[in-house]
């Protein structure tokens, strides 16, 4: 006898051995014990969970020779003939190779003639969908009153092209994608009865490769143990799949949590000579992100083993809950251009040397702040470049602006640039003496914007040597975050290199001086300014006296950066 796949040798017969399904189980049961039987049913899912299976199950159900019951003996000749595929009055037919009308109406003209051999005669239609809008069309009329001898079972991956009028006349029934265990627990039996020796890892890859459909899962099995020869280990799958183990997966992310990027680069070219399937293992790597995001947030709703928890356990604490979305994003976008490059190594390389180059600067490592040394006082001019835009902040500007007459006078010029090492978490600073200036101490922390804006509102309250405590108004106290706190603690413990540095922040109600108050008075100052300037210009007031020009205050803006403290110029 020839061999028979897996997946038709463990194709159910009857609703106990159904694998998933159970909501389609229980009220296909109920109705066939209670004699509700509809004279249409729809079943819908994607490949694989069994929409045609329960449909044959369902006419082996109408048609034993022991009775209509949800229970068919599966030993009469009716029983046999629907499990073979040989029975005369289960009409199998592919819509796919029949979508013309004429095909529809050849069908139906059978519909009035009574059953062959069965109780019923059960017209099987698969992808139902694929059928024309004129077949559909002459399939209404009888769909909606057949005779009773005649049931239709209809079957479809997508039921959105179905006409709204085949939707109102059948009992719709949703299968669902089968969950990884549930095709994990169906391949161990089926490899227990089969007598085939696996690892349970081998067909948990399969689970996760076969996306909730058992007959896909089948079929890898199939493959695997012909790949394998009749044995199933986790190394012959993962190689017959192209994927990659855990470990490298999570040597990756240890890669990425270190800023290494020779170390990654190095770790991309060894998975190389295993030549994988890199968009796979992508999908990998988002689902481990995944998996670490939920271990940042709910420990307890991922089912793990001991070592796996460590594991991702490690990763949780290194990375922050925003770098893994931010990775996960990245990597999601990722799948998206592997298509595109020309080559999926390079775009793999690629995918994480940009999660590298977005990542937050105060992630926790020196890899991750700019690396800057201190200038002296006496070389600010040399070795230090100014940030990015500052060198034209002493050039003329050319924009339409009215020159008011104090302008005329020699301008301020703006404060020489700090040079790069300035905002830089450079070398020890000594003491805590420095917080007595919190507002100048602020801008020289190299601190993140999240963690920079938090600071800006705060002012110290106390400080003594290993402990510093910080205040912020009670109706701010909503910024204040673990993450947050421990970021600034973090970038205090580098600037003034006490690692035993404890930060400490409480809200409080008396108002005190804080760096985003002192920017906000000087924004003031700065506006009130630029106002005075324009009012007092004689131009302005010549085309308000001859015109009756009318001056609009709110849209009054300095013309210079906050940064900058002269208000020579102004515009409107």
């Amino acid at each position: 006898m020839s061999y028979q796949v897996l997946a038709r040798k463990w194709r159910p017969r009857s609703f106990e051995e159904l694998v998933g399904q159970p909501h389609v189980q229980r009220a296909l049961m109920n109705a066939l014990e209670a004699d509700r039987l509809h004279h249409a049913y729809l079943f819908t899912g994607t490949r694989g969970v069994g929409k045609t299976t329960i449909a044959r199950i369902l006419a082996k159900c109408l048609n034993c020779e022991q009775g209509v019951s949800a229970h068919p003996c599966g030993e009469c000749e009716s029983c046999r003939a629907i499990d073979e595929g040989r029975f005369v009055d289960l009409i199998e037919v592919d819509a796919a190779s029949r979508t013309k009308v004429e095909d529809t109406r050849e069908l139906l003209d059978n519909v009035q003639y009574a059953p062959t051999r069965g109780r019923y005669k059960v017209y099987l239609i698969d992808e139902v969908h694929m059928l024309s809008g004129h077949s559909f069309n002459a399939l209404l009329k009888t769909l909606e009153e057949p005779p009773p001898h005649v049931k239709f079972l209809l079957a479809t991956t997508d039921p959105q092209k179905l006409p709204v009028t085949v939707l109102s006349r059948c009992l719709q029934f949703n299968l669902k994608r089968m969950a990884p265990q549930q095709i994990v627990e169906h391949l161990h039996h089926v490899l227990e009865q089969e007598g085939i020796e696996h690892d349970m890892e081998a067909l948990d890859l399969l689970a996760r490769a076969a996306d909730g459909s058992m007959r896909d899962a089948l079929s890898l099995l199939d493959q695997a143990i012909a790949y394998a020869g009749n044995r199933v280990p986790a190394d012959a799958v993962r190689e017959m799949l192209g994927t990659v183990s855990r470990g490298h997966l999570h040597a990756l992310l240890e890669h990425l949590a270190d800023a290494d990027a020779g170390a990654l680069l190095a770790a991309v070219a060894d998975l190389a000579e295993q030549a994988p399937d890199f968009a796979g293992v992508l999908a990998e790597i988002i689902g481990l992100l995944h998996r670490v995001a939920v271990m940042q947030q709910v420990p307890d709703a991922l089912e793990l083993t001991e070592e796996e928890r460590v594991r991702l356990g490690r990763l949780a604490e290194r990375l922050a809950p925003e770098t893994v979305q931010l990775y996960y994003q990245i990597a999601l976008q990722g799948r998206s251009d592997l298509a595109m490059a020309p080559d999926p190594r390079d775009a793999f390389e690629m995918t994480l040397l940009r999660m590298l180059a977005f990542r937050p600067l105060d992630e926790g490592d020196d890899s991750a702040q700019t690396p800057t040394g201190r200038t002296d006082a006496g070389n600010k001019g040399e070795g230090a470049s100014p940030k990015h835009g500052q060198d034209g902040a002493s050039r003329p500007r050319a924009r339409m602006s009215v020159v008011p007459t104090a302008a005329a006078s020699p301008v301020e010029q703006p404060p020489e640039p700090e040079p790069a090492g300035a905002t830089a978490v450079a070398d020890p600073r000594g003491d805590l003496s420095e917080l007595e200036d919190w507002c100048a101490l602020l801008p020289r922390l190299g601190l993140s914007a999240m963690t920079r804006e938090l600071a800006s509102h705060c002012h110290v309250i106390e400080h003594e040597a290993g402990r510093l405590v910080l205040g912020i108004d009670a109706e701010l106290g909503d910024m204040v975050t673990d993450l947050s706190r421990q970021r600034l603690e973090r970038s205090l413990r580098q600037y003034f290199a006490d690692e035993a540095l404890r930060l400490e922040i409480r809200a409080v109600e008396a108002e005190a001086d804080t760096p985003a108050r002192r920017r906000a008075e000087a924004e003031r100052r700065r506006q009130q300014a630029a106002r005075q300037a324009i009012i007092e210009d004689p131009v302005v007031q010549a085309l308000q006296e001859r015109l009756g020009a009318e001056l609009i205050e709110e849209t009054l803006q300095p013309l210079d950066e906050p940064d900058n403290t002269h208000t020579g110029e102004q515009t409107t």
